[in-house]
Parts: C-alpha cells; structure tokens; sequence
C-alpha cells in the first residue's frame, strides 16, 4: 500500500469516526465548523502533501482561500489537462462565431494536408464532437505514449497517423492529442493562434489570464496540457461557467446550450467510471451532482451547480493523481466542503 493510499484510508476512517460522534451528540452540537476552519485544517494531512491552494466560491462570493507551504492563490501553476475544458469552451465560441459547422462537423476535410498518405477509412467519420468527447478511436498519446508523440517532429500528423484503437464514436480513448488537434482545428479555421483566440474571446472575463503555454513545433499551442494559470484565474473561468456563460457585467462569452452540452454525459473513464462530456468529467459527491476539470497531478475546477458552488485546487505537477489515490483525496475534500457548506447558514449565497 503506498503512503498515499495508507493516509487515504485513515482519513475515510477517521471521517467515520467523526460522523458516528456527531450522530451522537445533540442536534445543536451537530453543525460543523466554516469552511475556513476547514481549509485550515486541511494543512496537517499528511496526504494532502502536495495541494497548493484552495479556493473555495458560492454565488460568486469567496468563502475561504488559502495557501500551503508558501504558495498562493495569485501565483503561476501548470494547469495540466484542466486546460482541455478551456479548448472546449474556445470550440463552443468557434461554434457560435461560425468559424466551425458544430459537433458533428467532421475534421478531415480540415485536416487534410496533415493526413496520412493511405489512412485507415475509419478518419473520415471522426467528428468535432468525438475530439471533445476523447471517442475519436484513434490509439492514445497520453500517459506512456505521450513522450514520443511530443519528441515527433509533427504533433498532428503523428496523432493522426496513430493506428485505431477503437471506432469513431466508440469507447472513451483519454488522449491529449485529441486536444491538441481541437487547437491545430481553431487555429486552421479563424488563421490565429489559440492563445491569441482564448485572450479575445475570453479576455473580458475578469481575473481570467493565460500565462506561458507551450507549442508544438509547427507553433500550434498544445491544446490540453502545459497551461500556466493562477488558481484565481482558473476560478474566474468555472465561475463563467457555473453563471451559465456569462461574465458578473452580464456579458455573454459562452453560450448556455454549449455548456449544457459540455455536461452532457457521452462516454465513461474506462479507469475511474466518471462520465465525461465535451473536456468535463461528472460524478456525483456528498449527495450532488459535480462537474469537474482534472489535471496531471491534482489540479481540480469542481462546480456544483445546486449549490452555486465553485472549487479550485491545486497541487504540485510532480506526481500523479489517479494511481496513488491523491485524487480521490481530493474528492474527499470537496465532499467536506460540500458537506459544511450545507449545515452553514452563513456561505448561503
């Protein structure tokens, strides 16, 4: 058992414990302490070693921020793949701006001076929305796969030369590079960069900012990784979305339909059960219905739309999240939240 996973297992079995107590006690003794209390406790767990910041926000108010180990809410961090839900906001506007026909619009035609020379048929059904949706069946250049496909010469022709793992449409196949064609895709279709198009469209967002960004060697961004933004501005992007698109001046950036679509369930993580949407996992947490971005290492944007609820956390990029069980510590602590902000008449909104 890792270090990780043994401090998880004490936590559940000490949350336990706590609950057992409270159902004990009177009802007036019942009511758990502030979010702040919270976030303040959160810096003595020995598995939350690597969180960074938290930020916690209802109705578009701060209820608690706080920084461990000396970082803050305000600094630089790599976002990882929370950035694909910021390509699929950029698609949604493309969309909108007609620079692209919809979900269904198909990419070779797009694509098609990068294609292989003989490809497989099957690139000819793979769609927008199956790139958003991580279904486009072609074999994945994330995880072990993503060292050689970022060493090549040509991202997109290396991502679109990959042999098929699956049909167009089919089983969920997690791949970065799916985003990274999303990227190559809107710069192709407006002739601009995709930061130069996220600075634009999203630009009078306030607080939201996009620092270093890497590109592949063709000068495309990479679409879903390698993003530096500040836990502050990541919030200011949920909060765009948990206000159905629109900025706190009531300016609409994106569409609600593209939103909802966003959290439509489509496919499921074949490695954690999650549904996910267009670059948006779901699941349910402490009762509620959570949508979330989920980056390398544990950077989280959680929104709980029932609660008016939005939650940022991030942590050091050194690690991985999934397989040692820190993410779902993660998921626990966003379940406390959840929790507190309930039996606490004061973070109503």
């Amino acid at each position: 058992m890792t270090r990780f996973a043994a401090a998880l297992f004490a936590r559940i079995a000490a949350l336990a414990l706590v609950a057992l107590t409270l159902f004990a006690l009177p009802a007036a003794a019942q009511a758990p302490a502030p979010v702040s209390g919270l976030l303040d406790d959160l810096a003595s767990r020995q598995e939350l070693d690597p969180l960074k910041t938290v930020i916690v926000s209802r109705d578009g108010r701060i209820l608690a921020e706080r920084g461990y180990r000396g970082n803050r809410a305000t600094d630089s961090t790599n976002i990882k793949s929370a950035s694909k839900s910021i390509i699929s906001a950029l698609v949604g506007i493309a969309i909108d701006k007609r620079l692209l026909e919809g979900p269904d619009q198909k990419i070779a035609p797009i694509l098609k001076a990068d294609l292989p020379a003989s490809p497989d048929p099957r690139i000819n059904d793979i769609t927008i929305g199956h790139l958003l949706s991580m279904q486009a069946g072609l074999g994945r250049l994330s995880g072990p796969n993503y060292g050689r496909w970022v060493a090549s010469r040509n991202w997109v022709r290396t991502a679109l030369a990959q042999p098929f793992d699956g049909d167009p449409g089919g089983q969920m196949l997690y791949s970065t590079a799916s985003t990274h064609l999303l990227s190559a895709i809107l710069t192709k279709v407006s002739g601009r960069s995709t930061l130069a198009l996220a600075r634009d469209w999203l630009g009078p967002l306030e607080g939201f900012r996009i620092g270093a960004w890497d590109r592949d060697p063709q000068g495309i961004y990479l679409g879903g990784n390698q993003m530096a933004m500040s836990t502050r501005s990541l919030l200011a992007f949920g909060e765009l979305y948990r206000n159905g698109g629109r900025t706190t001046s009531g300016r609409q950036l994106v569409s609600p339909e593209w939103i909802a679509a966003s959290w439509q369930h489509r496919t499921n993580s074949r490695f954690s059960g999650d549904e996910y949407g267009y670059g948006w996992f779901e699941r349910q947490v402490a009762g509620e219905e959570v949508h979330f971005a989920w980056g390398y290492g544990g950077q989280m944007l959680y929104i709980v739309p029932s609660l008016d609820l939005t939650v940022v956390m991030t942590s050091a990029e050194s690690g991985p999240s999934a397989r040692n069980g820190y993410r779902d510590a993660l998921h626990l602590v966003l379940g406390e939240i959840i929790t507190r902000v309930k039996a606490d008449p004061e973070t109503d909104g």
